[in-house]
């Protein structure tokens, strides 16, 4: 069983950084495609970020340039780098991994709230 943790939400100023970080269990980080999810209240959960097993990148238009995927397949660790938040940033953002040989089998973690606030 692939297991996902997220850490690093927390309460942030606009335009202030925060690192997220995914924790993945039970297999090998190398060839999962994976991504970072956000939901914010009464809205659908929205694709951020996707990093492949090759490196490749995608955005979503509201965080490009500002946020960054990045991975570690040694340590297993997928990160989100989120700079100039601002309040519409504001979400539970959840890890999610697909096998690039299966991407119908979806990974989730349990998301960490990041909010976005004077």
């Amino acid at each position: 069983q692939v297991q996902l943790v997220e850490s690093g939400g927390g309460l942030v100023r606009p335009g202030g950084s925060l690192r997220l970080t995914c924790e993945v269990a039970g297999f090998p980080l190398s060839p999962l495609t994976m991504a970072w999810y956000r939901q914010a209240p009464g809205k659908e959960r929205e694709l951020v970020a996707a990093i492949t097993i090759g490196r490749t990148t995608n955005y979503g238009d509201s965080v490009k340039g500002r946020f960054t995927i990045s991975r570690d397949n040694a340590k297993n660790t997928v990160f989100l780098q989120m700079n100039s938040l601002k309040p519409e940033d504001t979400a539970v953002y959840y890890c999610n991994a697909k096998p690039f040989y299966n991407i119908a089998i979806n990974y989730w973690g349990q998301g960490t709230l990041v909010t976005v606030s004077s």
